[in-house]
């Protein structure tokens, strides 16, 4: 039965926090017709960095950006549970199952999913983390002396082994590459923060190669091309996440030919005119770094999703375009890591202050005579400042300047954990 609802208006896809930060954003942009915003999961838009931190340290509740109320008041229909199977842009109708949902604009913010190792079997045990069901099924299996594998050394996968850890499981890391994180911070500083791993008690494996998994009924162990097998009761698989287009491929729309992802233009606009993106799927021309990218963070989400609600309810001439320094952060073993800018084409990394594997440090990346990114560990006051610095093109001098400011006025703050 093909059922098709009739009034059009602005229809968010992904009740996440990109999807949400559209919908204030239309709102707050004078935008009184309808809204609908759609969720395949059956929770109201909630923060997902905790679940892997403090959420999985069994450390409080889940944190809901909204009530159901708040978004009464705001006149948002809300359709959780229902998840977009398709999108017509010809007829303007999102699919949901045999469902149609017209619009008069949409904004995609689905997001992406974690990836798998199809190469391995399905066993109970093996598990991702990347929804609040996940997190609550994960938070069940980590208790003290479990024997804990993760898989994959990304930031993800180092936040729940320091999680694991700190429940009092027995935790290893494997990683591929022979340096951890490095696209994210560039190898120098991966290979740096990873030497927390070691220094809380998780032993960490890089060029790992995994051939197989024992258990039957349940995994007990991970074996290696070396020929030792980890013993295991639980295995996360962290190796990232891709973009949650696949009900895409047939709308039209286009998309990224490396991962799927949506390719946007400067103000967020698809190649549809009537379809914004914004969220960790969208690929566009961040002019703040003159390079086009692909974010996966909290920061970029909110912001993006903000300037997408505002351009797809504005006349085209109005609409703005969205650029960034992108900021992210992580939390692992009580230490707080911060990055500001870009680490790709870096021509030189140095460690301003501090030492690589101390428990403080700044480290600059330069390309030629532009500072383009700074990482630091355990100085949450001096971060914003370089993110500034960035955004204004700053130079090297300019840097070494904004450091000896510092020296001036020692920084005397602990880390937010």
């Amino acid at each position: 039965m093909d059922t098709t609802v009739d009034t059009p208006g602005l229809v968010v896809v992904g009740a996440s926090l990109a999807g949400l930060r559209a919908v204030q954003s239309a709102r707050r942009s004078g935008y009184e017709g309808p809204i609908t915003l759609v969720g395949a999961e059956a929770h109201l838009p909630y923060d997902r960095p905790p679940l892997s931190k403090a959420y999985l340290g069994d450390q409080g509740e889940p944190d809901y950006f909204v009530t159901e109320e708040e978004l009464a008041d705001l006149n948002v229909t809300l359709r959780l549970g229902q998840t977009a199977t398709g999108l017509d842009t010809s007829r303007k109708l999102v699919l949901l199952g045999d469902e149609r949902l017209p619009y008069a604009r949409l904004i995609i913010a689905t997001g992406a999913h974690p990836r798998t190792l199809p190469s391995l079997p399905i066993l109970p045990g093996v598990v991702t983390l990347r929804t609040l069901d996940d997190a609550q099924d994960l938070r069940t299996r980590l208790t003290p002396d479990t024997n804990v594998v993760v898989i994959g050394a990304g930031f993800i996968g180092a936040e729940i082994a320091s999680s694991a850890s700190g429940r009092g499981a027995n935790v290893t890391v494997l990683e591929a590459a022979p340096v951890p994180l490095v696209r994210a911070v560039g190898d120098v500083v991966g290979a740096a923060i990873s030497t927390l791993h070691a220094r809380h008690g998780v032993r960490m494996v890089c060029e790992a190669r995994i051939v197989g998994l024992v258990g039957e009924t349940h995994v007990t162990g991970v074996t290696l091309d070396t020929g030792e097998t980890i013993p295991a009761d639980v295995v996360v698989v962290g190796i990232g996440a891709a973009p949650a287009t696949e009900w895409l491929r047939e709308s039209g729309l286009e998309l990224h030919e490396r991962d799927g992802g949506i390719v946007c233009d400067e103000f967020l606009r698809t190649s549809d005119e009537d379809v914004f993106a914004a969220g960790d799927a969208v690929h566009w021309p961040n002019g703040a770094l003159d390079a086009t990218m692909r974010l996966e963070n909290w920061t970029n989400a909110a912001d993006q999703g903000t300037r997408a609600g505002a351009n797809a309810v504005a006349p085209r001439e109005q609409q703005r375009p969205y650029e960034t320094v992108p900021y992210f952060w992580s939390d692992w073993y009580g230490h707080r890591i911060q990055f500001v800018g870009g680490a790709a084409d870096a021509d030189d990394v140095v460690f301003a202050s501090g030492e690589p594997e101390g428990d403080q440090f700044v480290a600059l990346f330069r390309r030629g005579e532009r500072v383009i990114g700074v990482a630091t560990l355990n100085e949450p006051r001096k971060i914003m400042k370089f993110r500034r610095l960035i955004s204004k093109r700053g130079t090297w001098e300019d840097a070494q300047e904004l450091l000896g400011s510092f020296a001036a006025a020692p920084d005397t703050s602990v880390p937010a954990i």
